[in-house]
């Protein structure tokens, strides 16, 4: 295998399907059928779940509430997911799972300790991460970079959804639009690539961090990029 542990960035939207909003059962079953053959494959992986098929804290002026209040219900948000996430990863698999959030909820989750997140990685254990880093003004792009770090991942894997990697243009506004098979960190900052937050690239960039950019819906690709493949857009 190229990679021995992975943190991937699931977006709320890849949880939605073709629904756009809440949770679509059969979109939830395909990712942890994923989750799992990465799992499966002898690899420890965590999963940062972000919220978006809730609430967006960009959507805070609409609502006409503070963004630090939007920002907290996204958090939230997050956390829905990643029991959604773990209740489906129980129902098709023995494989142990944990999730822990950057917002205590002892109830049902354990807090996020990055020590004792590495020991569930290295027990065998699936890994998910909500909660973002518990702080306003932060979509979950940047905690995914930041996590993946923490945990010494080889790569964090980013799912888009309808997208199968990074383009210089919007491919479903623009038919000419070009995909980088690969991508240096200082181009994504420099054009103002879109594809994650830019603080993300930022920090990605500042750690040597590698991160493959791939279609959430494409079939075996989180397993296929760990095992070598190139799938996708590469950033490094």
């Amino acid at each position: 295998m190229r990679y021995s542990r992975v943190v991937v960035k699931l977006s709320g939207e890849a949880l939605a399907g073709t629904r756009g909003w809440g949770v679509d059962p059969a979109a939830l079953s395909a990712l942890a059928a994923e989750v799992l053959a990465v799992h499966e494959a002898g690899v420890q992986i965590a999963v940062v779940v972000g919220g978006g098929n809730y609430f967006r804290g960009r959507e805070a002026n609409d609502w006409a509430i503070g963004r630090p209040e939007a920002d907290n219900i996204g958090m939230l948000g997050t956390v829905m997911n990643a029991l959604m996430l773990r209740g489906v990863l129980g129902t098709h698999s023995d494989a142990p799972v944990r999730v822990m959030t950057a917002v205590p909820i002892p109830e049902v989750a354990e807090p996020f300790i990055r020590l004792r997140a590495i020991r569930h990685l290295e027990r065998g254990r699936i890994v998910l991460l909500a909660g973002g880093i518990g702080q306003p003004y932060v979509t979950t792009d940047y905690p995914a970079v930041q996590r993946a770090l923490e945990l010494s991942a080889d790569a964090l894997l980013v799912g888009k959804r309808a997208v199968d990697g990074v383009y210089d243009r919007d491919p479903n506004v623009d038919a000419q639009a070009r995909r980088f098979d690969e991508l240096s960190y200082d181009q994504a900052i420099r054009d103002d690539i879109q594809v994650m937050d830019q603080s993300a690239f930022v920090l990605a960039k500042e750690h040597g961090l590698t991160m493959h950019v791939f279609d959430v819906a494409g079939q075996g690709c989180m397993a296929d990029i760990c095992a070598g493949a190139d799938v996708g857009t590469l950033v490094r």
